[in-house]
């Protein structure tokens, strides 16, 4: 490698993608532009491409979150709606879900189980089964699960987040109540 096409800084690195010093900024840029989904080539280029635009219909959206295999976005809403898009189906959400009665303040994925689950402002968390299938031809399945119940409303917020345990299926609620339940 010759001299000058060596970088001229030192990689970092980060445990997560919060921990970089810009996530907040560029956090707030992704969802400033709502759902766009582009494709950045690896090299340097001044614009991304758009690849598509998907249409919620939904009021305000709260939270995102991409299925481990890439194809599937699920997006939470200040209306209380969840919308499951398939991205290779269409730019429509293939079924929306009318889960909570206030608020979405988080949805996630788990890595290997075929588990998702959305947070609300109403003191719940909702699981669901969520199965996504290698053939094309068939549409994921989407079964309600379990409905937790538990942390107490404080200044009219509820459960504020929930992520799952990387290998185990174990969800993780914090609340405004200060309180991080298993």
């Amino acid at each position: 490698m010759y001299e000058e096409d060596r970088p001229k800084f030192i990689p970092k690195r980060f445990e997560s993608p919060r921990s970089v010093p810009v996530y907040e900024k560029a956090l707030r840029e992704g969802f400033d532009r709502c759902l766009n989904l582009y494709l950045c080539p690896r090299t340097h280029k001044k614009r991304a491409q758009l690849v598509k635009k998907l249409e919620s219909g939904l009021r305000e959206i709260s939270s995102i979150s991409i299925h481990p295999g890439g194809d599937n976005v699920i997006v939470g809403s200040k209306d209380g709606k969840l919308c499951w898009f398939d991205t290779d189906l269409s730019t429509r959400p293939y079924k929306t879900l009318k889960t909570h009665s206030k608020d979405i303040t988080s949805v996630t994925f788990h890595r290997k189980y075929p588990l998702f689950a959305s947070s609300s402002e109403d003191c719940t968390a909702y699981v669901c089964h969520g199965m996504v299938y290698s053939d094309l031809n068939q549409n994921p399945l989407i079964v309600p699960l379990e409905i937790l119940r538990g942390h107490s409303s404080s200044d009219g917020r509820g459960v504020l987040d929930c992520k799952f345990h990387p290998k185990q299926p174990w969800l993780f609620t914090s609340g405004a109540d200060s309180v991080i339940r298993l």
